[in-house]
């Protein structure tokens, strides 16, 4: 008599919503690790993080999108289009509200654009653990009202509170498919993209008051050496020279602050010690860079 296989599950979960929202806190919850950057600025993610979590017999491929707002620029034209291109084919979307923060006009940008897409939707009301519960409430019969989502789920990403649930719930939702990644993979991003975005985190960390979005990692080595370790030279690339200035510090502090827990990051992240070396450099033009999109995942729009 032969043994018969578990039946598996697998899909697609595309997590929308304004900026903000803790879209990055909850995929990392979900998957039990960090996969995605997290600061407290708005728009941190530029482009589709896929976070890959496990759940009995169901592998969920969490698809962490940019925030979606209105675009000005073409950087943030590329990050909507990245955002839209993650809700492509999934088997269900999410759309994440901070639910403190309420229901202002970017919300409704993100519900009127879900409203002709056929996928299975659900409502994530986040923040729980700081947010007024009547309010929570009325946010969640408000946005029922202007879109029927499938069902309505109310958590904190940041305290955990509400999560194991709503990824049982994911679970239970996932078509029988066989699982896509191997068991132990977390994420589909390669180590060098890992790197260029926990030094932007840490930009954003220690600067978000100081330094606005001019700023991108640029990836100029990355190699491995012969006794494990990991060599990383990057560029900290800003559009002026006053913000150069700012990113450096005083006698070079604060550069060297954001590569010693950027460095710390990555060798807890990797496994394994990194030797990271940052410089900065003043490219006024880098947003219209079309190569430098490649570098940092996004596909270029016109």
């Amino acid at each position: 008599m032969t043994d018969t296989l578990p039946t598996q599950h697998c899909g697609l979960i595309a997590i929308v919503g304004a900026p903000n929202a803790g879209k990055s806190t909850l995929v990392n919850a979900l998957v039990g690790q960090k996969v995605a950057i997290v600061s407290p600025k708005a728009q941190t993610t530029r482009t589709r993080v896929m976070g890959i979590a496990i759940e009995g017999d169901a592998q969920l491929i969490l698809v962490d999108t940019p925030g979606i707002f209105t675009p000005e620029r073409r950087l943030d034209r590329a990050m909507v289009a990245a955002a839209w291109e993650g809700a492509e084919g999934a088997d269900l979307i999410a759309l994440i509200v901070d639910g403190k923060g309420g229901i202002g006009p970017k919300v409704h940008t993100v519900i009127e654009s879900l409203k002709g897409r056929r996928e299975r939707k659900i409502l994530i009301l986040n923040k729980v653990d700081v947010a007024d519960k009547p309010r929570l409430l009325g946010h969640a019969a408000k946005l029922n009202e202007i879109l029927p989502f499938d069902e309505t789920y109310f958590v904190s990403a940041q305290t955990g509170d509400g999560v194991p649930e709503l990824k049982a719930a994911l679970a239970v939702a996932m078509p029988e498919c066989p699982w896509h990644f191997p068991e132990d993979q977390v994420s589909d991003a390669t180590d060098r993209m890992l790197a260029a975005e926990v030094t932007r985190e840490q930009l954003y960390l220690q600067l978000h008051q100081e330094l606005p979005y001019s700023s991108a990692i640029e990836t100029e080595q990355y190699k491995e050496r012969e006794d494990g370790s990991v060599e990383i030279h990057q560029q900290i690339l800003v559009e002026r020279e006053t913000q150069r200035a700012i990113v450096l510090g005083k006698g070079g502090t604060r550069i060297k602050e954001i590569g010693a827990r950027a460095r710390a990051e990555l060798s807890r992240l990797m496994g394994v010690k990194v030797h990271l070396y940052l410089h900065v450099k003043v490219r006024p033009e880098w947003q219209e860079d079309r190569s430098l999109y490649r570098e940092i995942g996004l596909d270029w729009v016109e």
